[in-house]
């Protein structure tokens, strides 16, 4: 058995968490003894800050500018994403269950393949397709079983559920999933080039998938996450049907935001509105320009306390009720609250650290450990 990104986020302790729950289990069901396997993701800021001193650039991903001091410092963890190499070694030392930090979701498949011998393309295609279960099967069944099996020079994808089917499109589909690019699957080490995979409905449940070339890199450069804390966070719902309202939302919510700087004043916090039914979910992407016959706004109020932050949050929901519009006479406004107070939430953080570092060892960053487990 295989497992990566423990927890999720594939912090430490999360490694540690699942570690303790397979001997605890093991223990209590009187297991004969097995060997686990685990590897650390964690990467120490001292090791960063004296790669960027040392001048090796931490490039930035998606447009970010490379990683500095400041930005590290406001980071209060780091993980590396792994890619096979701690997965496979592992593997040859004999582990019988693996628990991985932080992962590539191909790379915990890929990584059993390749330990076997087969060719990198078809090991890390097989990863790819596999990564999100029944996903890359039709009709849609949220996380059902999908096998897969490299055949003669080609992967081979079936659906284990007696209702579903992985058909030419719904695996290819798949390849598309959570890109902009659908050709390529990055990973620690090199590329997974799928511009040129032919699909071939090989059974009812079965696809065939060919030709998947990995792209090794000459330097590994592993990617690496980390988010900076802004502050405790409080969210409010309202709603608004009233079609004068609608026209005019941003004045409603610009004088939301006057009352909360009369009281808090211009900075120390931070206010956001989403408004659903306009853009809430694009943004200023959105293509369509006319906004629904209803609005829901959601507004997230945060701040350095969670005292100050419910405070915020209320202020800036309820004000849009006594918002002053030029031709309303009325004063009992034109909202709709979801709920009276507003809703205490996580904290609010940011995505500080989306970037990589190249490294000379591709073991440098994942720590591995061997513990007993079994009676």
């Amino acid at each position: 058995m295989i497992i990566g990104s423990a927890g999720d986020t594939g912090t430490n302790s999360r490694v540690d968490l699942y570690v303790g729950i397979i001997q605890e289990l093991a223990r209590k069901h009187n297991l004969p003894k097995f060997r686990v396997g685990s590897f650390y993701s964690e990467v120490s800021r001292d090791y960063l800050r004296a790669k960027i001193r040392a001048g090796d650039t931490i490039e930035g991903l998606e447009g970010r500018p490379a990683l500095t001091e400041a930005e590290l410092d406001a980071t209060a963890r780091v993980v590396g994403m792994a890619g096979v190499h701690p997965f496979m070694e592992l593997l040859d030392r004999g582990a019988d269950v693996i628990i991985g930090g932080r992962s590539s979701d191909s790379a915990i498949f890929a990584a059993a393949a390749l330990h076997r011998g087969y060719d990198e393309g078809l090991s890390y295609y097989l990863g790819k397709v596999l990564e999100c279960a029944s996903f890359c099967a039709e009709p849609y069944g949220g996380k059902e079983t999908v096998l897969g099996e490299i055949v003669d020079g080609g992967v081979h994808v079936t659906a284990m559920h007696p209702d579903q089917r992985c058909t030419v499109a719904s695996v290819a589909g798949h390849a598309m999933y959570e890109r902009s690019n659908p050709n390529y699957e990055f990973v620690a080490g090199g590329m997974l080039d799928m511009s040129r995979c032919h699909y071939e409905q090989l059974a009812e449940k079965t696809t065939r998938v060919t030709g998947p070339r990995f792209v090794p890199i000459g330097r590994v450069r592993v990617k690496l996450e980390g988010a900076a804390k802004v502050g405790e966070r409080y969210i409010g719902m309202a709603a608004v049907r009233d079609p004068y309202t609608i026209a005019n939302i941003d004045t409603v919510i610009g004088w939301a935001r006057q009352q909360v700087r009369e009281r808090f004043g211009e900075t120390g916090y931070e206010l956001h509105y989403t408004v659903y039914g306009r853009d809430g979910v694009m943004g200023p992407l959105e293509p369509v320009r006319t906004p629904a016959h209803e609005l829901c706004i959601v507004v997230q109020g945060v701040a350095p306390t969670r005292e100050m932050a419910e405070e915020l949050c209320m202020t800036g929901t309820r004000q849009m009720f006594y918002a002053r519009l030029p031709n309303v006479k009325g004063t009992a406004g034109s909202m709709a609250f979801v709920i009276d107070e507003v809703l205490p939430a996580s904290p609010a953080y940011r995505w500080s650290v989306n970037h990589t570092v190249g490294v000379d060892d591709p073991m440098e960053l994942f720590p591995t450990h061997m513990h007993d487990a079994g009676v």
